[in-house]
């Protein structure tokens, strides 16, 4: 791993999250987001058909359109999962500059965070990670995990 990231856990509740991007990234993120936050705002031209369809139940709100430049303004967390590396970038450059934490679904070097795999009970949350290096083990490591604990309670 290039550069050790810190293991934290964050209380969601007051936090404006603003995802750019509709596709199968942005869905893994948004999955793992609802979890523990219901507020969360999508832009994008398109919505896959699960996006959609959490949109139709009220658990995301969107916006059917391309980033625009200043999107960000007021959000805490970024997600940048555009199609497009230039607008992730853009995103990326701009958070930088407003001090608002981002993930680039494109280039792990910009990410600020990386998206764990969770694995959750009702009074646990284990977040698991490897720095975007083996998404794989990661994956087996969850499924182990989810066994273990499945098995001891």
């Amino acid at each position: 791993m290039e550069r050790p990231y810190f293991p934290m856990f964050i209380d969601l509740t007051d936090k404006k999250i603003l995802v750019a991007g509709g596709g199968t990234i942005a869905l893994r993120r948004i999955r793992t987001l609802l979890k523990f936050r219901t507020d969360i705002h999508v832009i994008a031209p398109e919505l896959c058909e699960e996006l959609a369809q959490m949109e139709q139940e009220g658990k995301i709100t969107a916006e059917r359109r391309e980033y625009r430049a200043g999107d960000i303004s007021g959000a805490q967390i970024v997600l940048a999962a555009a199609d497009d590396h230039a607008v992730n970038r853009q995103i990326w450059e701009e958070c930088r500059a407003a001090g608002i934490i981002v993930n680039v679904a494109d280039d792990k070097k910009l990410c600020d965070f990386y998206f764990p795999s969770v694995v959750m009970t009702d009074d646990i949350v284990i977040g698991i990670n490897c720095g975007g290096e083996d998404h794989r083990k990661v994956k087996e490591t969850r499924i182990r995990m989810e066994k273990m604990i499945n098995e001891n309670l």
